[in-house]
């Protein structure tokens, strides 16, 4: 099934549509978002992203993230994402937003990604098609590990939890 991005500038304004390969092969920038789930104990839940996905296979990045379909609100969009890929579901915040861009093999993720979050204690049930593994991780553990091992991060998540940890502070103060 051929799936569109929505196509933006730099503050977000919709300048049109593409479908989501093209995009990713002539680095176009488009809207997409990145789930974070927290715990009662502060811990942000991280998915290793299944194999034979069509970038970054294998590495940890944030619960969930994808793509908006055209004409789609981003929040619905990112419920309904983290149910199909994660099982949860669970009331979900804006944060911040960024801009980002990372070469990946022969495709270029440009992308203005939401950054929303949310909380639950509820399990995982992850869908083995989108997921491979996922753990519990405190902020600290993360950005320590990340800094020992950047190769087994998304470009995206890295950026998040590297260059935004003070978007955090307040909502994860016990």
């Amino acid at each position: 099934m051929m799936q569109e991005v929505i196509l933006v500038n730099k503050h977000d304004e919709e300048i049109g549509t593409m479908e989501k390969m093209n995009a990713h092969l002539l680095g176009m920038l488009h809207r997409a978002f990145s789930v974070l789930i927290f715990n009662s104990n502060g811990k942000l839940l991280l998915h290793r992203r299944a194999l034979g996905k069509y970038h970054s296979e294998g590495l940890w990045t944030n619960t969930c993230c994808s793509h908006p379909s055209p004409g789609e609100d981003i929040l619905e969009a990112a419920k309904r994402r983290l149910k199909e890929e994660m099982g949860i579901k669970t009331s979900l915040a804006p944060l911040f937003s960024f801009i980002y861009r990372a070469e990946l093999n022969n495709l270029v993720e440009h992308e203005l990604d939401h950054v929303l979050i949310g909380f639950t204690n509820d399990l995982p049930n992850a869908n083995p098609e989108e997921v491979s593994d996922f753990k519990w991780m405190a902020m600290h553990d993360i950005e320590e590990d990340i800094e020992r091992n950047p190769q087994d991060y998304t470009a995206w998540f890295k950026k998040i939890i590297l260059e935004y940890k003070s978007a955090f502070n307040d909502i994860l103060k016990p």
